[in-house]
């Protein structure tokens, strides 16, 4: 599915089988090393000691020169133990096997801290962001510490299982041993979006005075923001919002509950094209038009877009720039310009597409948002959505998991076409999502991409972690004999591509940790839901973030 400019592509499935890694090879003994020692002493020998030497000799070639490298790579769980000798055996080599596994895993980390030793970091440090990956944090290295302590417990209980006991903590002195409830360490904590604390204001607006939504730039993620923008600046208006008609503009009441506004704010904020209809009988006039930006066209807003409006039955006076504004290059203002140079005493105005409008950006992008409200986001999912999106991730995902915003479709040209490129070839993307998934330790990914199965196929048979590969999950087609989808399409709504836009956003923001696009405003939705819900964790950023492709095509 497209999430910005191919909104109505659907999403195919990619529930990708995890392939099982092979425990390693090896070798047995050398009968080389032997020798050696056999010609260290340089007997005489006559012939009765050559054949009473001979068979044992003989004996420990065979011995030593049979393959034992089979041994090692059997499927351990199926032996079965019909003795104990084979019990013991059985834990040897299971044994045997994690402490070849904890002495890569501890290898790894002494050639980071060695790195980290010999190259320390200063304050005031500019290396690039390559280089600072390598370098292990202090988070990661309790992490990796406590990997290590917990898997020393393993090997001890895997070798004791053979002991008639077989348990543990009866061979070993409770007072000796660890806490490993003390030792619990997260390296993807939330974020503490402090909501409490956030400055906000109180919109209490009047009951006779609208302003009139216009949105026009962009696909739905787009739109949404600058819904967000426009009830701001109807706050600061003191006035009710009207929501843009569905033959004008999105079907919004399809993928958001608009109601839910309303109630957030205890008061009636919002309306729908409908209501502010009745409510005006059918009179619809919008008294001024008062442009937000004046280049490259007045409220950006074309004459194909002024007939559509004519075209409901809206008659609207002549479109009135507030100041010289290019949409290219939008000047910062505050919220006391916005209420200097918007306010009237006329009933219904409009302020044209405020996606653009750079208007008390920390304010507004805060958790929350800038109003006050008792709800966490005031902009979000419909509750059909929500449901939908919870039962794909307890059918598909569980409690843990990475999402990822793959944005592939016309990106090349977009990307390229800025300062920093933001079209990473898929291999380098593959190393950068692994080290992501290391660092969240989460089984699985899921996907949110409009890239072509040539792209994902390749991407998933390079995310590797431990030797396995990580899934990447997309959402399925409709099979009737599954269920998580059927209140969408009980209630109509299965197969519109922007209610399941909204769905994979839903179930980005609920992850883990989360992986997005730079650049793309649908990943731009997603961190605001995440900072909403209180779902946002230390671990999320840009794909590649802090890197350039290192490959990157001419223009044209």
């Amino acid at each position: 599915m497209e999430r910005e400019s191919s909104d109505d592509e659907e999403d195919r499935q990619n529930l990708i089988d995890e392939n099982e890694r092979k425990l390693p090879h090896r070798s047995g003994f050398q009968i080389e090393d032997f020798k050696s020692r056999l010609s260290a002493h340089r007997f005489s020998f006559n012939k009765r000691y050559l054949f009473a030497i001979f068979p044992p000799l003989f004996i420990l070639l065979i011995y030593f020169t049979t393959d034992v490298r089979n041994l090692f790579t059997t499927n351990i769980s199926i032996v079965k133990a019909d003795s104990p000798t084979d019990r013991m055996r059985e834990s040897e080599l299971r044994a045997l096997y994690l402490l070849r596994q904890q002495q890569l895993s501890l290898f790894s980390l002494w050639n980071h801290t060695a790195f980290a030793d010999s190259a320390p970091i200063p304050s005031n440090s500019t290396l690039d962001f390559s280089t600072r990956q390598v370098l292990l944090s202090s988070a990661d290295f309790k992490s990796a510490l406590l990997k290590q302590i917990s898997l020393n417990k393993e090997i001890q209980q895997v070798l004791l299982s053979s002991h008639p006991s077989g348990n543990l903590s009866e061979l070993v002195d409770d007072n000796g041993d660890l806490n490993f409830g003390a030792f619990s360490f997260n390296r993807c904590p939330k974020v503490n979006q402090n909501m409490s604390q956030r400055p906000t204001i109180e919109w209490k607006p009047r009951s006779d005075k609208y302003l009139f939504a216009i949105c026009l730039s962009g696909q739905m993620s787009n739109h949404l923001i600058c819904l967000e923008k426009h009830m701001f600046f109807a706050a600061l208006l003191n006035r009710i919002l009207v929501i843009p008609s569905s033959k004008f503009d999105y079907q919004y009441n399809r993928v958001l509950d608009i109601e839910h506004i309303n109630n957030c704010l205890g008061r009636k904020v919002v309306v729908t094209f409908e209501e502010f209809t009745e409510s005006k009988k059918n009179h619809l006039h919008i008294d001024r038009v008062i442009c937000y930006f004046s280049l490259p066209l007045p409220c950006y807003v074309d004459d194909d877009h002024v007939k559509k409006l004519k075209s409901l039955g809206i008659s609207m006076g002549k479109l009135e720039p507030a100041w010289a504004e290019d949409i290219k290059k939008p000047k910062k203002r505050t919220a006391q310009d916005v209420q200097a140079k918007f306010s009237s005493n006329d009933d219904v105005i409009a302020i044209g597409d405020v996606f653009y409008a750079n208007v008390e950006e920390e304010w507004v992008m805060q958790p929350g948002g800038p109003l006050a409200h008792k709800c966490q986001t005031l902009i979000e999912p419909s509750r059909l959505i929500m449901l939908t999106a919870q039962r794909f991730v307890q059918t598909f995902l569980g409690k843990s998991f990475t999402a990822l915003h793959f944005r592939r479709h016309g990106f090349l040209k977009f990307c390229n076409a800025k300062e920093r490129s933001c079209f990473f070839p898929i291999p380098q993307a593959a190393d950068c999502i692994s080290r992501v998934v290391e660092r969240a330790d989460t089984p699985v990914i899921y996907l949110s991409t409009d890239a072509a199965e040539s792209e994902t196929g390749l991407l998933q048979s390079l995310v590797v972690l431990n030797g396995k590969l990580v899934p990447l999950i997309k959402r399925p087609t409709r099979n009737s004999a599954e269920k998580w989808d059927a209140l969408l399409y009980r209630h109509g709504l299965d197969g519109d591509s922007q209610v399941e836009a909204m769905l994979d956003k839903t179930i980005c923001a609920m992850a883990s940790v989360f992986i997005g696009a730079p650049g793309s405003t649908f990943t731009e939705d997603i961190l605001r839901l995440r900072r909403g819900w209180g779902s946002a964790s230390h671990c999320d950023e840009y794909l590649c973030q802090g890197e350039q492709p290192n490959f990157i095509a001419d223009n044209e």
